[in-house]
């Protein structure tokens, strides 16, 4: 008998079975560790991949995902297998249909296709260009060997969902594609999308059957499918959870979900719409065996209508009151020459003498204070607390440096909503120095977000009310925003450019590197008014670091990219021998004298945590008199 075409097929409206888990159980079948690739089984091992296809087939599946879950270029070359795409792809297709042949049950097979293991730029390193090519190639070879649908499978990243839907709709437009999402428990993907979201994005994106898979159990997962159902009641939609939440038994992972359990939320899953279940991570062929027996009791053919119950409205709230703009923008936006000084959270949970350095530089005349971010990628107290107990005990508003290093978009953003609620609303947006040169080098180096996209986030969504994702936060947060900025830079051109990205993201004022040539910042603002037709006018504390002896002076000039030293100041502080200390402050007064004119302020880094210094030139710059 001729096999219906799985679009015709789909189009009945009777729910279809899929198959589970491959990975667990081809780990426990073969006694491997789970982070073995899985995928060179398909050359190496066929008869333990034929083996699971055969028992899935007896216990009623529908459908057989190929074993290709990672078999993407990416991936692949992390175990040295970048050149074995299209073998091992075009080698599960053949091992699924084989084990049909075997058992002589029909069924489908579905080509499947997971993320490619990094994340896309602008938040990781992979481009656009290098993921569109990874997901063509693999999904080339897997329509090549005659696959009947495809199933994008468990992505955490919803732009690189949309991405393998586009190149999976471009190679094979007359297949049926399944784009699954996955969620994590508060029912969120990794950058904050609701399931509504993901299921409308998905469905006018050209999906055939919108779904869920993995991450969670059987009745999370139903309660996500319920909200995609209720945001496009039109889609068809799937749904293959976990056999519950892992945990480690004797070294293997374990799911505890039993299939009797897992069976017991067909009824739920197809009132919400799911026509295609399934299961995931730590299923069975026992579990896909009580799955079969729970669909066939089920007695209609269409999904039932979802009883949304609707809410009462809640009652109106307060309009917040919105907050006046920090001493920093007021400062700013009057054009007020501002002086801030660099401090650095203690190596300690004591701050008494953090605290200590703080009130010489208030008392000094500092305007403000930058509280560092792991400085040096040393281990420091939390920017965040030390900011805090400066703004409460000192008394003088802090600019809290924020690193994207280390931080995921999730811990961004409730890092961002904690430093609000603490009164912490003036940031600097930095990449952070790398863990390499610090107390931990093998500490996670990760970003997810550059500092542009980052600086966007802050001023054009939390700013208006918005996560990423665009779900409300309550109320509008009311950030002053800067980015970095070296006005002597050797490549101006560059500068500019990486500039113009922040600009337009939205950066309210900038920190500048240290400039110890002042006619490089005129060079800079000439070479701005070439390149945008325009004065630049955003605003900018430059920066300024009294140097403290010859040896200091040669470190910056030859291990900190962006700084010179002209050789004249070099004579200087040479020739002032004991005394380059009271030199280097010197110099450094002199310096952002003649840099007035160009800047609207000034940000003084101590050297060496020599804050007395610091402070010498914070009165010097606050006190003298204005042209001086």
């Amino acid at each position: 008998m001729t096999l219906t075409p799985f679009r015709e097929r789909l189009v009945t409206g009777r729910p279809l079975l899929a198959d589970g888990a491959m990975g667990t159980l081809l780990q426990q079948r073969a006694d491997v560790p789970i982070r073995t690739c899985f995928e060179l089984f398909n050359l190496e091992r066929p008869d333990l991949v034929r083996g699971v296809h055969e028992d899935y087939l007896r216990a009623g599946a529908d459908i057989l995902e190929t074993n290709t879950f990672g078999a993407n270029r990416l991936r692949l070359s992390e175990v040295g297998l970048s050149e074995q795409v299209e073998a091992l792809n075009r080698a599960a297709v053949r091992l699924a249909r084989q084990a049909i042949a075997n058992v002589g049950r029909e069924a489908y097979v579905g080509g499947a296709v997971g993320p490619l293991g990094a994340i896309l730029r602008p938040y990781g390193p992979i481009s656009h260009q290098q993921a569109e090519d990874a997901f063509h190639e693999q999904i080339a070879a897997l329509v090549a060997e005659g696959v009947d649908l495809l199933i994008l499978e468990t992505f955490i990243n919803h732009d690189e969902l949309l991405l393998a839907l586009h190149v999976a709709r471009q190679i094979a437009s007359e297949l049926v594609i399944i784009a699954q999402a996955t969620f994590n428990s508060d029912r969120q993907t990794y950058v904050g999308y609701p399931p509504a979201r993901v299921a409308n994005d998905l469905y006018k994106a050209g999906a055939d059957v919108i779904g869920v898979n993995c991450g969670l159990g059987p009745m999370q997962l139903a309660q996500i499918v319920a909200d995609m159902y209720r945001a496009v009641p039109q889609a068809r939609l799937s749904a293959m959870p976990n056999a519950g939440y892992p945990e480690s038994v004797g070294g293997r992972i374990m799911y505890t979900a039993s299939p009797a359990y897992f069976a017991d939320f067909v009824p739920s899953l197809r009132q919400h719409g799911a026509q295609i279940i399934g299961g995931c991570c730590g299923t069975t062929p026992e579990h896909v065996a009580a799955l079969r027996v729970a669909l066939d009791a089920q007695a209609e053919t269409q999904p039932m209508a979802v009883q949304v119950t609707e809410r009462a409205a809640p009652p109106p709230q307060p309009a917040e009151a919105k907050l006046p703009p920090t001493h920093l923008a007021r400062r700013l936006a009057e054009g007020l020459f501002t002086v801030t000084v660099e401090v650095a959270p203690p190596r300690s949970y004591t701050a008494e003498t953090m605290l200590g350095h703080a009130r010489l530089l208030r008392d000094a005349g500092a305007d403000l204070l930058d509280i560092a971010d792991t400085p040096a990628a040393k281990m420091k107290m939390s920017a965040w607390a030390a900011a805090y107990l400066v703004q409460n005990q000192v008394g003088v508003e802090t600019i809290l440096h924020f690193p994207t290093r280390g931080r995921n978009l999730l811990r961004v953003q409730g890092d961002l909503l904690a430093a609000h609620a603490l009164g912490l609303r003036n940031l600097f947006v930095t990449m952070g120095d790398p863990v390499k040169i610090g107390d931990y080098p093998s500490a996670n180096d990760h970003n997810d977000i550059a500092p542009s996209k980052l600086i966007d986030l802050v001023a054009h969504s939390m700013n208006a009310g918005q996560d990423m994702a665009g779900n409300s936060i309550g109320a509008p947060t009311a950030f002053t925003v800067g980015c970095a900025l070296n006005m002597a830079a050797d490549d101006l051109d560059n500068e500019l450019r990486v500039l113009g990205n922040k600009l337009a993201a939205g950066a309210h004022f900038a920190l500048g590197q240290m400039v110890f040539d002042p006619p490089r910042v005129e060079a800079f603002l000439k070479r701005y008014r070439e390149v945008f037709a325009e004065d630049f006018k955003l605003p900018v504390l430059m920066g300024i670091m009294p140097l403290y002896s010859v040896k200091h002076a040669r470190f910056l000039h030859n291990e900190v990219p962006g700084i010179t030293i002209p050789d004249a100041i070099f004579a200087r502080i040479e020739a002032a021998a004991d005394d380059a200390p009271r030199e280097g402050v010197r110099i450094a007064i002199e310096l952002m004298r003649a840099m007035r004119p160009y800047v609207q302020g000034a940000y003084i880094i101590p050297s060496y945590g020599r804050y007395h210094l610091a402070a010498e030139v914070v009165d010097a710059i606050v006190n003298a008199p204005v042209g001086a």
